[in-house]
């Protein structure tokens, strides 16, 4: 290998790679002002050329995560991401270890045999649906998921960039290394180091994930307005279960009966049959049904004692689908003026029965009404505080007689939609998977299938893009160009592996491994197999270690990018998750670590 001389520019690109990587840690500005900052400068600077600058704008991988973003907009619209979502929530239940599980899992899987960056960010909707009807932190769920798609890359040699170059690269050096052993790997070749991977990965964040996986509290308007309502009027919204056993004083029991008191209500009940919410007062409850309930915590579990409810819990588990935040809630209506309504009483409205809407309290003046609601009659301006499903709500506000005094979810899912969504998903996947087109152009046919047959508007389409993330990577890919031109890569690569060259078996392996950990950290990780897969195939002929096994090591270390927000997959879950650099830093550290020692351990033990 010839010797690289360093030089004044390379100077120049390692100052302002410290540069990036310290406001970055800081914080002192965004990430993605930091982005376009150092893209500013490589320009000002002519370390970029300016026909080259703005190029990561149109960048295949920019292009597609604009792509899939929009992709997945479509696919949440229809309703697809929420029925993935209620199949999670009802085979692990609203265990946060369970769920990160189950979810890191099936992404890990998926990222296999597809890019991972478009696995994450179809399960990025998926993810924040989870979060919102059972109350965890997204923050607390994205990070597996990101992490595990990324894992996922290493399972098959057509999951990420590294490992589908990797036999060209190898081919190119037997060219110029004949009669070194330098057999293409098959698909499945890499999965015992994937599979090892992902399993550990999911591992550390299930035995380690409350430690380390930060809790970025996840504002929703509804909880403003449940804390307001509890505040000023003293009703409470806590939401319980119970399955009723045959020897249950509720059975047989009317609806009616069971709500005399006025302070616990019966939001819906479940059976094998059928899931009724916001029941009838006539409604008789029978054994083997599950009921949700809502009243203060004390009010519920003393209504549980009275009726002989042994199966109580709080929270919802059975009714996550139907009645979770992000379908259902509390909320203010007021009566309006000169509504037909005003006089009537509220059986006769009948707002339960007719719309599914659960009034618990009224406020009319100084008063709070709370007991035998049904016979009090409208009057103008009464605040009626009901909980009820979203649909249900909106139903009630179109008769014109009622307006809800806050924001809620008033867009339903696009159902009718549905077959033209997973087409265009489908065709977007076999345009990936089955042909040689482009990565951007193959995830785009179906992003504009979304738009073209109607699944989401224009406009809709550029709100489901996160510009923020779209700016941090196509500022930062001027920086890796740099660095590569620059022939800064190569004189750290070269250093580095002249420094241990003489250093024997595994051990070399490991510094392989973390070398290509620090280039995927800074440029792309392709760019990083594309410079160190011939170094690492020299060196390892140098020192009669296995060149199949040295290249193997660097195109799966490639992948080893957790502790900064530059791999793709971290900047897309970066904004919905609300994560700061910090906290890559503290679980991606760790994760670099894990990844690794497992790396390490695999390929020196089985290959």
């Amino acid at each position: 290998m010839a010797a690289v001389p360093f030089t004044t520019e390379m100077a120049f690109v390692l100052a302002l790679l410290a540069l990036t990587v310290g406001l970055f840690v800081s914080e002192k500005l965004r990430v993605d002002v930091t982005a376009v900052l150092v893209m500013v400068i490589l320009g000002l600077t002519g370390l970029v050329a300016a026909a080259e600058l703005f190029g990561g704008f149109a960048s295949n991988a920019v292009i597609s995560i604009i792509a899939v973003m929009i992709i997945g907009s479509g696919l949440d619209k229809t309703g697809v991401m929420n029925r993935v979502a209620q199949f999670i929530l009802g085979h692990v239940g609203t265990s946060e270890r369970r769920v990160n599980a189950m979810i890191a899992g099936s992404v890990g899987v998926i990222s296999g045999f597809m890019q991972n960056i478009g696995a994450a960010a179809l399960f990025v909707p998926v993810v924040t649906r989870i979060a919102a009807r059972t109350g965890m932190p997204v923050s607390r769920l994205l990070m597996p998921m990101g992490f595990a798609a990324i894992l996922g890359g290493t399972l098959t040699l057509v999951g990420s960039g590294p490992l589908i170059l990797l036999n060209d690269l190898m081919a190119t050096s037997a060219q110029q290394l004949p009669g070194t052993d330098l057999r293409p790997f098959g698909l499945f070749d890499v999965t015992p180091v994937g599979l090892s991977l992902l399993a550990a990965g999911i591992a550390y964040f299930v035995l380690f994930g409350r430690w380390v996986l930060p809790a970025v509290a996840h504002r929703e308007p509804q909880a403003d307005i449940l804390r307001f309502v509890m505040e000023t009027y003293g009703v409470r919204g806590d939401l319980f279960e119970a399955t009723l056993a045959e020897d249950c004083a509720a059975v047989g029991a009317r609806v009616e009966d069971l709500e005399a008191r006025g302070d616990v209500f019966i939001l819906a009940t479940r059976d094998a049959e059928q899931l009724r919410v916001a029941p009838g007062r006539d409604v008789v409850l029978r054994s083997g049904q599950t009921v949700a309930l809502i009243g203060h915590a004390d009010a519920v579990r003393a209504f549980g004692q009275r009726f002989g409810l042994t199966g109580l819990r709080e929270g919802l588990a059975v009714f996550a689908d139907a009645l979770g935040p992000s379908d259902a809630g509390i909320m203010e209506v007021v009566v309006r003026p000169g509504a037909e309504v005003i006089g009537k009483r509220v059986r006769d409205v009948a707002p339960r029965q007719v719309y599914g809407v659960n009034i618990v309290a009224i406020n009319r003046g100084s008063q709070v009404l709370r007991e035998q609601l049904r016979d009090v009659p409208f009057q103008a301006g009464d605040i009626l505080i009901v909980y009820s499903r979203w649909a249900d709500l909106q139903r009630l506000e179109a008769t014109g007689h009622f307006v809800a005094l806050g924001s809620y979810p008033r867009e339903q899912p696009r159902y009718q939609r549905l077959p033209r969504a997973l087409f265009f998903f489908a065709l977007a996947l076999v345009l990936v998977i089955f042909t040689d087109l482009q990565l951007s152009l193959a995830l785009m046919t179906g992003a504009i299938g979304m738009v073209v047959s109607g699944v989401l508007s224009m406009d809709e389409a550029y709100r489901a893009v996160s510009w923020k993330t779209v700016f941090l990577l196509a500022a930062l890919l001027p920086l890796g160009l740099a660095v590569e031109r620059s022939g800064t890569a190569a004189w750290i690569a070269q250093q580095t592996l002249l420094v241990v060259g003489d250093i024997p078996g595994w051990t070399l392996i490991l510094v392989l491994g973390a070398l290509a950990t620090v280039f995927s950290l800074v440029m792309s990780n392709v760019g990083a197999t594309v410079l160190l897969v011939p170094l690492a195939i020299n060196l390892a002929v140098a020192v009669q270690l296995d060149a199949r096994l040295a290249a193997l090591t660097v195109a799966v270390a490639t992948s080893n990018a957790f502790v900064i927000p530059t791999h793709q997959v971290n900047a897309l879950i970066m904004t919905p998750g609300g994560y700061r650099v910090r906290d890559f830093v503290r679980a991606g550290g760790i994760m670099t670590l894990v990844f690794l020692a497992v790396m390490t351990a695999v390929l020196a033990l089985f290959y």
